[in-house]
């Protein structure tokens, strides 16, 4: 019968695996950094954007 899971005796096995998640955390870390910043960015955006919108509204229903 095949074992289910294969635990090596030999430890340096792991070597390549632990690289292998260690490379692609980094990786999902520097992901989301990358995706918060940009939110962010587009969050300053909008909200400049909204601001000129309702002074906009402001001055046009103040005139009338």
């Amino acid at each position: 019968m095949m074992p289910f899971l294969y635990f090596p005796e030999d430890k340096t096995e792991y070597i390549p695996a632990v690289i292998a998640l260690t490379i692609f955390i980094i990786l999902a870390v520097v992901a989301m950094y990358l995706m918060v910043k940009k939110s962010r960015k587009d969050e300053r955006k909008f909200n400049k954007q909204y601001q000129q919108q309702l002074e906009n509204n402001r001055h046009t229903t103040d005139h009338t």
